[in-house]
């Protein structure tokens, strides 16, 4: 079973001025293009060929091509998802409770889920988790995530990809920025909605 690029489901435009459509067209069509072509060719006739992402990222740590580029896959994935046009603001219901238990209030999370992201050296992504039923903010490095059960450990229901390739045209090495600009595009009814997924 061959991976395929998902298509974006609003325009390369469409979260300006947060992040811009030429860094949008390039993410996506370049390098999320080329961790899923070079995925595909990693596990081509191998015993992983015809397993789902999932699988496939909880039995490649000793293979980088596969860990890398099936690590960017999926994470780009989810990227995209939790984005969207007109969002941000704050989340409800659930979440927002869970939020609230786990750190404080929803200024407490942006707090913790800044710092993830910014003292992440390098490149690499934040992420909020659910792991054994609460909330969690941790980092990983390159393209790991944490279902690859190594340090960060959990299911994400939120990611944001801090590699320069994600903001280096508008925002060069001002990465704060860039963090705090990502909470205006947070799509929080699709963050609940994996959140509800990872309690069941």
């Amino acid at each position: 079973m061959a991976f395929e690029l998902p298509k974006l489901p609003y325009a390369y435009d469409a979260l300006e001025p947060y992040i811009d459509a030429r860094t949008m067209e390039i993410h996506h069509s370049k390098h999320h293009q080329a961790y899923t072509t070079n995925l595909n060719q990693a596990i081509a006739g191998t015993a992983l060929e015809n397993a789902s992402i999932e699988e496939i990222l909880t039995s490649c740590k000793d293979l980088p091509a596969v860990r890398n580029n099936g690590g960017g896959y999926w994470n780009h994935n989810l990227f995209w998802e939790v984005m969207a046009p007109d969002a941000g603001g704050h989340p409800t219901g659930r979440l927002a409770e869970a939020i609230d238990a786990a750190f404080g209030s929803f200024d407490g999370f942006k707090d913790a889920f800044a710092k993830a992201a910014t003292t992440r050296f390098g490149s690499g992504w934040a992420w909020l988790c659910v792991s054994k039923g609460e909330l969690e903010i941790c980092s990983t490095a390159n393209q790991d995530n944490p279902l690859m059960g190594e340090g960060c450990q959990g299911t994400p229901i939120l990611g944001l990809d801090v590699w320069e390739h994600a903001y280096y045209l508008t925002y060069q090495n001002r990465r704060p920025d860039y963090i705090n600009a990502f909470f205006s595009v947070i799509h929080w009814g699709k963050v609940s909605e994996k959140f509800e997924a990872a309690l069941k």
